[in-house]
Formats: C-alpha cells, structure tokens, sequence
C-alpha cells in the first residue's frame, strides 16, 4: 500500500527538486548565519502567500488535462508570447547559476579534475565539472526520459532530505549557545536587500507552476491515471517538504555560521563550499560526508529538474503557438540549453553577475504577473466548476496578489 502511494507521487517531488536549490543551501543558510532564527517569520510568509499560485499549475493540468501553457492561451495569444520571451530570456542564466554551483560543490568533494583539460590551462576543473554534469544530466534524460526522471527524483528527494536532517542534528548536538527564536525585520540597505532576495527566490519563481503542470501531464501519460486528488496530495507533500527544507537549512547556517566571526562571500558557490569548510571544522572531517551529500543532492536536483523543464516548455509553447507538433522539439531544445549554458559559462563567466541580476529582475517584477494569470484561469470557465479555486482560496489568492505586488514595488525602489 505504502509502495503505491510512494509510486503515486512524481512531479511534487519534482517540484520540490527544481525549488530547493540555491534558495535553500545559500539563501535559507545565509539567513541563518546572519540572522539566526530571526527570518523565519520571512520564510512561512512567502510560502503562504505563493502557495495558491504554484498549486494552481498541477490542479489545472490533472482537472483538464492540459498544461497551464494551454490554458494562457485560452486566455489570450499575447500572455503565451510574453511567457514564452521571458522563459528564453532567462533560461540559459538560470541553468549556467545552478549548474556553476553544483560544479564547484563536485570540485570541492570529488577533487580537482584540471587534469582533463586537454593541455588548455585556461580551462579550469570547475568549468569541466560543469560540462560533465550537463552530460550526466542530457544522458539521464534522453536515455531514460520523465520515467527515469520520476524514479531517480524520489532517490534525490530522500538521500536529501536525510542528509539534512542528519547534518542539523550532528550541527545542534554541537550548538553551545541557548536557542533564540526572536523574530527580526532588517532595517539597513544591506540586510533589506538581502531580505529581498530571501523572500525573492523562496521557495522557487513563480513560473515553476507552469513546469509542474507539464510534469503533472507527464505522469498522467505515463501511469494512466493521475486525478486532481492525487495531485493536489503530490503536491502539497513537495511543497510542505520545502518549508520544512527551508527551515533545516537556517538552522543550520544558525549552528554552524551565525556568530562565527567570519565573513562570507555573496557568491552562492564560495558560500557553498564555506559551508561545508565550518561545518567540518566543528564537526571533525568525518562530517564532510553529510554535509557534502546534503549540499551536492540539493544542487544536482535543481540542476537535472530545470534542465528538462525548460525544454519542455519551450518545445509546448512553440507547438501551441504555431498549432504544429514537433517531434524532436524536446531533444533540439535540450540541446540548445545544454550548448547554451556552457557558452554562456566559457565564454561569458565574467558577465555571469551581471547576467543573474537581470534574471533576478526580470524573475521578482514578473511574479505578480504569474499570479494574476494563474488565478483568472483557475477562476474562468476554462477550469472545471468542482476544481475552481475555494472561498480560502479566493481570499489568500487576492492576498496573495497584493503581496507580491507591493513586493516587486519595493525590490525596484532598491535597485
């Protein structure tokens, strides 16, 4: 029975995959080490606002059996244009962002494999970690497709969240200070814009709701069956594992980081590899293991999750807008993503600042817009009348609207 159920579940996890990336293992870390337990508050109001919103996408794809993709353009032409620009304006920087950092994790535990540079010195061992996992990951998903993808996410999702769990522990056992769960609101430039980018990333953008729809239909074609009940039960496993991700990771960035005395570097991969150096060093070296399963799997299922996903949002849009069907759609743009992100990391590495800053922008001002359209169109006709959102709903969807409205207003008074 209980075999079942776990077979049951699939684009939840993926969700859960594609969101607990640099937003928990940098972010929900950092926040820990700066401000102990004191953002807390931060981390369950986000999620609480942005819950509707990304539940939105698996509801509408199980009740009717199309992806959210369909549904904008029931909507209107224009909405599936602008999301299809917007997706292609910032894949490549999001997917080079994940991958650089689960390379440089790869160096730091696996070795420097500079070695392999074919006499090139200007090629580092990051750089070749980098190609490597985009060839691991491209190999996974077109030899084994959303099947392998389901199964091997499930791994994932458990190898992490053990490590975690286990890394916490090990790190409280070791915490000499009493615990302290006053809350904090930041008061200078520095913390507020940090504070931003916390609340900004947490859990995911919001665009990964159009993702899960197109993984929830995936699961259908490939179980048969895969009714709202079931994804609304997936999903909110995914997403409570999320918060409850989150919040292991600033505790931990509060036993391990917060009053250390040291600095730490805004890079999410120096801050990364920092993190594992002072949990081993409180720890012992026997630590590193957990530390490092923990770091790694969260940066390899953001990695594997987002590589397929844009593909295949990319490949659906194009097909609904030209009303054609592409049959190698999926492979040719999982190759220009892969090709794309490597160039953008060889030949661009210098702009990579620069480059996630206008993805950060475009990703935070755009949130709003998601939740708007994902809200019309789980209210229209287009949505059967049993699945249309409840009154609870309703009211945390305009709260929720209103929330991250006035937070993309905010997040452009600071630029």
């Amino acid at each position: 029975m209980m075999l079942s159920n776990i077979k049951k579940l699939g684009p939840g996890l993926l969700f859960a995959g594609a969101a607990i990336g640099v937003s928990h293992l940098v972010q929900s870390t950092r926040a820990g080490a700066d401000f102990g337990l004191g953002l807390l508050w931060a981390l369950f109001l986000v999620h609480l606002f942005k819950y509707p919103f990304f539940q939105y996408g698996p509801r509408y794809a199980a009740a009717t059996g199309e992806s959210l993709l369909e549904g904008y353009y029931k909507l209107g032409k224009p909405l599936l244009i602008a999301y299809f620009i917007l997706s292609f304006a910032t894949m490549f920087t999001i997917q080079a962002a994940v991958t650089i950092v689960t390379a440089g994790l790869a160096h730091s535990l696996f070795g420097d494999i500079s070695f392999l540079n074919l006499g090139i010195e200007s090629i580092s061992s990051v750089e070749i970690w980098t190609i490597i996992l985009i060839a691991i990951c491209l190999l996974i998903l077109l030899l084994g497709k959303y099947n392998t993808l389901d199964k091997l996410i499930k791994v994932i999702i458990v190898t992490l969240t053990i490590s975690t769990i286990v890394a916490v522990y090990f790190a409280f056992v070791e915490f000499d200070n009493n615990l302290v769960f006053n809350q904090v609101l930041p008061n200078n430039s520095a913390e507020i814009a940090f504070l931003i980018a916390f609340m900004g990333w947490m859990p995911a953008p919001l665009d990964i709701s159009v993702w899960h729809s197109i993984w929830a239909l995936e699961k259908k074609k490939d179980e048969g069956t895969f009714t709202p009940k079931n994804a609304l039960l997936d999903f909110n496993i995914g997403f409570f594992g999320a918060i409850i991700l989150g919040m292991a990771f600033v505790s931990l960035g509060y036993f391990v980081m917060y009053s250390s005395g040291d600095s730490f570097s805004d890079k999410a991969g120096e801050f990364s590899n920092q993190l594992i150096k002072l949990y081993t060093k409180s720890l012992g070296d026997w630590a590193k293991i957990i530390i490092g399963i923990a770091a790694f799997t969260t940066m390899f299922s953001t990695t594997i999750t987002t590589l397929d996903a844009s593909p295949r949002a990319m490949n659906r849009s194009l097909e609904i807008l030209s009303k054609k069907s592409f049959k190698n759609g999926y492979l040719y743009w999982i190759l220009i993503l892969s090709l794309g992100t490597v160039v953008i990391f060889l030949g661009l590495a210098s702009e990579m600042g620069l480059l996630i800053k206008v993805a950060t922008i475009l990703s935070f001002v755009t949130a709003p817009f998601y939740a708007i359209i994902n809200y019309r169109l789980l209210s229209s006709e287009q949505t059967p009348k049993e699945w249309r959102p409840s009154l609870g709903l309703h009211v945390l969807s305009w709260l929720g609207i209103l929330f991250l409205l006035g937070f993309s207003i905010w997040y452009l008074s600071t630029l």
